[in-house]
């Protein structure tokens, strides 16, 4: 692609952008992040994962011209800001808030052990390294995490299903681990309940686990033989496969699937931890999948039916593959890829995403057809 060819699709990119997008804000980072987690409705934290040098953990707050509710266009704050900042001395492959409090909870990707992080207040703009918890010995990186306040400060974390613990941070005390012989790599833990959580494997299988009972864990067992990823709401559970298919079970029957699609998606050449799915958690019946391109692509999971067919998106945000420059462009091999993606908890259609080009992006889609 030459230098007006590239120019042109920026252009009428920035056009289409205009009609489609109520909000939109581009922020630059210094290092890719896979990593993106609210810390407020306004705030969020993000940290690279550079394996070679020091990587920053930034709390950053959004532009406040998204959330002014009149007269945005005379909003002075259109840009984020930087709040509190610290440096992780490894990469930081996976970050949770622990909601309720200022500590959130890392891992570098490399190990299973975790690090605890206070991101500071009003007398402190320093991120600062608090306690660390030892993972699975041998279990390798790979870690997924779910962090609560009950009513303290505690993490569900692990690397394969025989890994999984939950963990008090204060004490470092072990409350709960999971007795089973399951090698699967994890792809999610969720929490259901204060005594009920659900552990997602990367070959589809759901483990519905009551760490009030020493009975086995209910299985709900993959749709078919594929890699998977899985998210879990009210709204129901959704897995769905690296070759683009979908399936929506009832989350009090994971077992049984009510709902299949065939996701205009295409095929995932991304790293499997690139790929993630997410229910909306203020949208009725809406998703959003990345990793599978540089696009989000969000989806309407109430069009779909008892047998599979083809699902196009309702929306897709395609702003980090054509705004990325051309040097980060031919840097990934002719394509940018999305590393990570969240809605926000309120908003019904606001969401921020990350790319490989290290480009940070907070987006408020419309749906024509929608009122909102």
């Amino acid at each position: 692609m030459d230098e007006s060819e590239y120019d042109e699709i920026l252009d009428d990119w920035f056009i289409e952008s205009l009609k489609t997008y109520r909000d939109l804000h581009v922020y630059q980072l210094e290092f890719p992040t896979r990593v993106i987690e609210w810390t407020s409705g306004k705030t969020i934290c993000v940290a690279g994962y550079n394996k070679s040098t020091k990587n920053e953990i930034l709390e950053l707050c959004l532009p406040q011209k998204l959330f002014a509710e009149e007269n945005k266009g005379l909003c002075a704050e259109r840009d984020f800001k930087v709040l509190h900042g610290g440096f992780s001395s490894g990469p930081v492959s996976v970050l949770k808030h622990v909601p309720g409090t200022r500590l959130i909870v890392t891992n570098d990707g490399l190990t299973s052990d975790l690090q605890v992080w206070n991101l500071g207040g009003h007398d402190t703009d320093v991120i600062a390294k608090a306690a660390s918890v030892r993972g699975a010995e041998g279990s390798g990186g790979g870690v997924k995490m779910a962090a609560r306040l009950s009513p303290e400060p505690e993490v569900l974390h692990g690397c394969r299903v025989c890994d999984v613990k939950l963990t008090r941070l204060g004490t470092g005390q072990t409350l709960y681990r999971l007795a089973s012989g399951r090698e699967e790599r994890l792809t999610r833990l969720l929490f259901r309940s204060d005594a009920v959580f659900l552990a997602a494997c990367a070959t589809g299988d759901v483990l519905t686990v009551d760490t009030r009972t020493s009975r086995p864990p209910q299985v709900a067992p993959a749709p078919d033989s594929d890699a998977w990823w899985t998210d879990a709401s009210e709204s129901g559970l959704v897995r769905v496969s690296a070759s683009g298919r979908a399936a929506l079970s009832d989350p009090r029957n994971p077992a049984g699937v009510v709902r299949r699609a065939r996701l205009a998606a295409g095929t995932s050449r991304r790293r499997p931890d690139d790929v993630d799915v997410s229910w909306a958690p203020a949208l009725d019946g809406a998703i959003s999948l990345s990793g599978f391109d540089g696009t989000v692509q969000i989806f309407d999971t109430s069009s779909w039916g008892s047998e599979p067919r083809d699902a196009d998106p309702l929306f897709e945000h395609r702003g980090h593959a054509v705004c990325s420059p051309r040097s980060s462009v031919e840097a990934e091999g002719g394509a940018v890829g999305v590393s990570g993606h969240v809605w926000h908890p309120k908003e019904s259609r606001t969401l921020v995403s990350a790319a490989t080009d290290a480009s940070l992006h907070v987006w408020d889609w419309i749906d024509a057809g929608a009122t909102r």
